[in-house]
Parts: structure tokens; C-alpha cells; sequence
């Protein structure tokens, strides 16, 4: 597990992943050429307040990777 600090809603928090999601993360911001932070802020202000964040980061990645496999 590693950790990521971002802020969100101005207070800076810090959100435990696996090295793998946190790369992952980096990697479709970087396609969508938006920052971290846009992302995981768009997943916060979306999800469900009894899903905790990591999860809720966990999940968004999944149905994007699916999202790209569909597509082809």
C-alpha cells in the first residue's frame, strides 16, 4: 500500500492504494490530461457516503479500464 496526498474541497487528505492503482490513476490522467486531484475530487463529489474513497478510486478505475475495452 502507498500513500497519495491530495486536496480536496481545500483540506489535504491522504488516501491509501495499492502501488498498482496509484499508477494506474497517473496513467489515465495523463490520457484524459487532467490532474489526480481533478480525478479523484469528480469520484469523491460522486460517491455514495457510505463507499469509502479508496474504494470508490478502486471501482472508477475499473469501469474505465472496461470502459476502453469495450470500446475497441
Amino acid at each position: 500500500m502507498k500513500k497519495l496526498s491530495v486536496s480536496l474541497s481545500g483540506h489535504q487528505t491522504s488516501i491509501s492504494l495499492e502501488k498498482e492503482f496509484i499508477d494506474c490513476l497517473h496513467e489515465l490522467a495523463n490520457e484524459k490530461k487532467c490532474s489526480v486531484a481533478s480525478i479523484i475530487s469528480e469520484i469523491d463529489s460522486a460517491r455514495n457516503p457510505d463507499t469509502n474513497l479508496s474504494s470508490a478510486i478502486r471501482i472508477w478505475i475499473l469501469k474505465e479500464i472496461q470502459n476502453k475495452k469495450t470500446a475497441i
